[in-house]
């Protein structure tokens, strides 16, 4: 009996250990009434504990969108440019780093409100790699500008 009880337990804690291994999220939205499309230069502030080069890897996919991007560090506002990006880049160790978790913002370059937000969550079994997620994120804002 206590035998069973056992294994039944250590059934469980690693049935439960592999379904949280599997998660994944992408969300976005747009503040209602921004033009995100009007936006054609973006400014790209460089995370200072950034050591895996996101921010240009966003500089990278909005160019190849045919924006025009410069990146660098945090500025007093009014940035010289039509919308500042922000980032929190997440990493985790599971056998080998990889990005966890990336939240990218669009903000406005007079006042640094945000206008847009995209995350995007990917747990060990569904990473994805560095480019795919800012992909992902970008791609998820866009989709719904006007």
């Amino acid at each position: 009996m206590f035998k069973k009880i056992i294994c039944t337990s250590l059934f469980l804690a690693v049935l439960s250990s592999l379904s949280g291994c599997a998660i994944n999220r992408a969300t976005a939205s747009v503040t209602p009434g921004v033009d995100l499309k009007a936006m054609r230069t973006f400014y790209v502030v460089k995370s200072p504990k950034d050591e895996n080069n996101v921010d240009q890897l966003i500089k990278d996919y909005l160019v190849k969108k045919g924006y025009s991007v410069t990146t660098g560090p945090e500025l007093i506002p009014p940035y010289q440019a039509d919308g500042v990006v922000t980032y929190i880049d997440k990493w985790f160790w599971d056998i080998t780093m990889y990005m966890i978790e990336l939240t990218i913002n669009v903000r406005q370059p007079s006042n640094n409100f945000p206008v847009a937000v995209g995350n995007s969550y990917h747990t060990s079994l569904t990473r994805e790699s560095p480019p795919q997620m800012v992909n992902e994120v970008m791609t998820n804002i866009y989709k719904d500008a006007k």
